[in-house]
């Protein structure tokens, strides 16, 4: 996909309550800062665990495989994720903040929105976490979770300041953006 998935998820569709609380509702997918407005731009923001569940029928969440060869693809040398270029060319021609902005060499035209952090408890109750990093920061979830830490799940990284990808890990209860790639290649 060429965009950020905006595929409204809750709870129950992902099989757990323990996403988020809003409203009295629990769920699963978020829209950037909070603000249904930023779904239309950004998309929505999953959980690992939503994640999982939110690519539409034909469609799957990336490995960290797959990230690996999108960013070889796009400029990544010998397999390395360190020092690459890559991240300015699958960055959008717009949308970045201090002119963070990229070539869009591959079609991919990530878009910054940021992420929400894990939720969080308060008096029992819990509450959606904080949201961070919109139009400087691309998190895209792989379907890999992290080798050696079982709460956390790799995904792709994207930088306003740098020109490089990267691939890291976080908590999966965090929310992050999601793209789908076709799991058969389509035949005209």
């Amino acid at each position: 996909m060429s965009e950020n998935l905006n595929f409204d998820m809750d709870g129950a569709e992902v099989g757990t309550g323990d996403a988020g609380n809003v409203a009295g509702g629990v769920v699963a997918s978020f829209c950037p800062e909070g603000d249904a407005r930023k779904c239309g731009e950004y998309g929505r923001l999953y959980t690992w665990a939503a994640a999982q569940k939110a690519c539409p029928e034909g469609w799957r969440l990336p490995s960290r495989e797959d990230f690996v060869a999108l960013v070889e693809a796009a400029g990544g040398a010998d397999g390395s994720l360190g020092q690459n270029s890559a991240g300015g060319v699958l960055k959008a021609k717009s949308g970045w903040f201090k002119k963070g902005n990229g070539t869009d060499g591959v079609g991919f035209r990530a878009l910054p929105a940021g992420y929400m952090a894990a939720p969080e408890s308060a008096d029992g109750k819990p509450r959606p976490g904080k949201f961070d990093g919109i139009g400087g920061y691309a998190y895209f979830w792989s379907a890999s979770p992290d080798p050696q830490e079982s709460a956390f799940a790799q995904y792709l990284f994207l930088d306003f300041s740098s020109k490089t990808a990267q691939i890291a890990s976080f908590d999966m209860n965090s929310a992050r953006s999601v793209r789908c790639i076709a799991t058969q290649p389509k035949i005209y």
